[in-house]
């Protein structure tokens, strides 16, 4: 019995050792093989250039002057010369290719084109989302600061203010400077009697004389 237990302990230490810890990061192994990447872009730009070209000017006109010439060699030139006669069907294979060729090409670039459009179309619903969201905090202030604005003294405020203080200290003043305010203005109010009566009578009259 101890016997199959250690076997089996030795087993299950094995398989822990087998398997991989989470909390362990994998060893990336970098192979000798480069892997071949199929340059998509590269051939993409080819196809929008040769569809670009296509639909110009001068490629009609060289196209036009290439199956001018074949036709009027074909038809104008020796019979020994000629080689493509009447029906001009090798002339007509090779519009034929490059009709088969073309028609992929201008759709591979239309794709890319396509995805490009895509690609501006999210930005700019981004650019148009991040835009909305910034005028969107912009009123949100413009509404805050002129709540907090409504509390805050204006300038005409803090003016009559400044009047009505000016007013009140001006009144304040002119009754100071009105007489019977000060204590020693008024004699008779303070119970003295006035200056005459304490002035002594130096004149003598006839009968003290006598």
């Amino acid at each position: 019995m101890a016997q199959k237990r250690s076997e089996k302990k030795a087993e299950k230490a094995l398989d822990d050792r087998a398997r991989p810890r989470l909390d362990t990061p994998r060893e990336l192994r970098r192979s000798l093989r480069r892997r071949r990447r199929s340059d998509e872009d590269r051939f993409g730009v080819f196809a929008e250039r040769f569809a670009r070209f296509m639909g110009t000017a001068k490629f009609l006109i060289w196209m036009t002057v290439f199956v001018v010439v074949w036709i009027g060699w074909n038809t104008l030139a020796p019979h020994d010369l000629r080689f493509d006669k009447y029906a001009f069907i090798f002339l007509t294979l090779m519009l034929s290719l490059q009709a088969s060729y073309a028609a992929p090409l201008i759709l591979l670039a239309q794709n890319r084109q396509e995805m490009r459009d895509r690609v501006v179309a999210e930005q700019d619903r981004r650019a148009d989302a991040a835009s909305h969201a910034d005028m969107e905090f912009l009123a949100r202030e413009v509404a805050a600061l002129r709540m907090a604005l409504g509390e805050v003294a204006t300038r005409d405020f803090v003016r009559s203010e400044l009047r009505a203080l000016l007013a009140e200290l001006e009144a304040e003043a002119e009754s100071e400077d009105e007489p019977g305010d000060h204590p020693g203005d008024n004699p008779e109010e303070d119970g003295g009697t006035p200056a005459a009566d304490h002035e002594p009578n130096h004149a003598s009259t006839p009968s003290d004389s006598a």
